[in-house]
Order: structure tokens, then sequence, then C-alpha cells
């Protein structure tokens, strides 16, 4: 009795096996799904949002690690040779995965490059000391560029996996979907209180995406580069030059407060609002609409008491 109960087993085994290959499955869909790997919290929701429960989603970096400050660890390097493919910002903001990347047992890794349709800004406030044009990295940070990304994502995946594009596709309107309506309902609020003539400044340079979608542009940034503070020298040119513009909101940083923010403010009797760069906390499927969500209605909050 318990060999025909195994032989049984067996049966359903194999019949299951040849309605995969006669479905036209390939050959690691039979065996376990693809493990997609990501270096930044949005890209975390995108792809997640993208693949739903049809592949594994990995961060490369730990939560808890700066990404602007981060140096590839060795367990981290051997994660990527788990990976079937990698999404990348590609940019500027995630430099340090093409060195784990070559490092790692999959130097030739499938890379998907999720800006590779977006139009891309040059970093306000950047430049100072260099020569030539500096991008700003922080696409993520805008609600149509990264509709973008994730439309370049899905059809990426769609390309690498075959048997689950039609399924990357459909996900991938539904997000944007999703996207579209945060924007309408935040820039809904705004038909009263227009933003035309607001003039703002921002403690680093990452936000431009963000206040684009709302007609702003930033008229000065306070800090040389992420995470620097500026000297004294500096910081007094950005309060005569906040003073001079008759700049009258600064939008700060959430994740990294500075200490200089209230001597600005002090100073000027600008407005201060912060906003999150996205970059914190655990990885989570909706982690990308809720902190958007957060930033956008910080905006329209500035733009309608500043009005």
């Amino acid at each position: 009795m318990q060999h025909k109960l195994h032989f049984s087993a067996r049966r359903r085994q194999l019949l299951s096996a040849l309605a995969l290959a006669a479905a036209g499955a390939p050959a690691w869909a039979q065996a376990r799904k693809l493990r997609i790997g990501v270096t930044l919290h949005p890209y975390f929701s995108y792809v997640a949002n993208v693949v739903g429960d049809r592949a594994e989603v990995v961060p490369v970096i730990p939560a808890g690690f700066n990404p602007h400050a981060y140096e590839p660890r060795t367990d981290d390097i051997k994660r990527i040779g788990s990976l079937d493919a990698i999404v990348l910002n590609g940019v500027g903001h995630d430099d340090f995965a093409g060195r784990m990347i070559a490092a790692s047992d999959k130097p030739d890794l499938k890379r998907i490059e999720a800006n590779a349709q977006v139009p891309l800004l040059a970093a306000v406030g950047a430049g100072r000391g260099t020569s030539g044009k500096v991008v700003n990295p922080h696409t993520f940070l805008s609600v149509t560029a990264s509709i973008s990304q994730v439309n370049t994502i899905a059809r990426e995946l769609g390309q690498l996996d075959p048997a689950n594009a039609t399924a990357y596709t459909a996900n991938a309107r539904a997000y944007a979907q999703k996207l579209r309506k945060l924007r309408a309902d935040a820039l809904g609020q705004l038909a009263q209180a227009p933003a035309s003539g607001l003039r703002i400044a921002t403690i680093h340079g990452a936000y431009d995406y963000l206040l684009r979608e709302f007609g702003l542009e930033v008229a000065a940034v306070v800090e040389p580069a992420h995470g620097i503070e500026p000297s004294p020298a500096q910081l007094k040119g950005t309060i005569d030059q906040i003073r001079a513009l008759d700049v009258k909101v600064i939008f700060s940083e959430m994740d990294f407060p500075s200490a200089y923010v209230d001597t600005i403010r002090r100073e000027t009797g600008v407005r201060l609002y912060a906003l999150t760069h996205i970059s914190h906390g655990a990885y989570t499927a909706d982690k990308f609409e809720q902190e958007m969500a957060r930033n956008l209605a910080t905006v329209v909050r500035a733009i309608q008491e500043s009005a």
C-alpha cells in the first residue's frame, strides 16, 4: 500500500512537470521564482508592486544603512551572487552597486537601468568646485519620473521572464494609476492657492523633481553636498541669498536634521517644512506610496500657508 502511494505521488510530480513544459515555462520557472535585487527603498516598492508574488525582491543594502555613505560589505556582495537581475537608479545614487557586482560571483548580472527613459535635471547648487554638469539622481522623488521607472522595470522584467510579462505590465499600470491619483489629489487642493511666484530654498538638492510637479523651482540650496554642513562663510552667503531672493519657504530633510536650520529660520524669518528622502526604515511594498503622499501633503501645506 505504501509503495502504491509513493508511486502515485511520483506520478503526480511527473505530470506537473510535463504540464509546465507543455505550457512553455522556462527552466528556471519550474524550479524557483526570480530574485530581483534593488539598491534603494523606492525601487523595492516599484519592483514589489510590479512582480506581486511572481518574483522575490531582494534589497542589497540592509535596512538602516545610509545609501549616500554606504560601503559594500562581504555579506552584501555575496547576496549579489544569488540574484537573477538587479534594478538600479544608475544616475549617481547607487554607484556602490557597480563595485558590488564587479566583486561578486556574477560580474555579468543583468542590470535594469530604471532611469533609462527619464529626463534628468541638473543638480541645483552642485558644481561648486567641479567642472561639467552634475545630474540630480533623486528621480524617485517625482511621481512622473517614478511612473516612467515603473514602466521601464516592468518592460525589462517581462523580457527576462516572458511567462509573467503580461502580469508585470498589468501590475505596472495599476500601480501607476495609484501614483497618478496621489499627484492629482495633491494638485487638486491648490486650485485656490496657486504656487506661482513662491520663492523656495532647500537644505539638500534632492527635491527638484518633487517640487517641479507643483511648478516650483529651487532658488537656493544650503548644503554644498548631501550631509556636508556649510561652513560659516557659506551659511552667511546662503542667508544673504535667501534675503535677496525673497525666499518664503525652506524645505529641510526629515531624516537628516541639521543644527544650522534654526539659524537660517531665525535670521531670515522663512517658513520651514520637512520632506522625506524615502531612504530609512523597513523595505515594504507600500513605503513609496506612503512617504510620497506625505511629501505631497507637505508641499501643499507650504503653498497654502504662504499664499
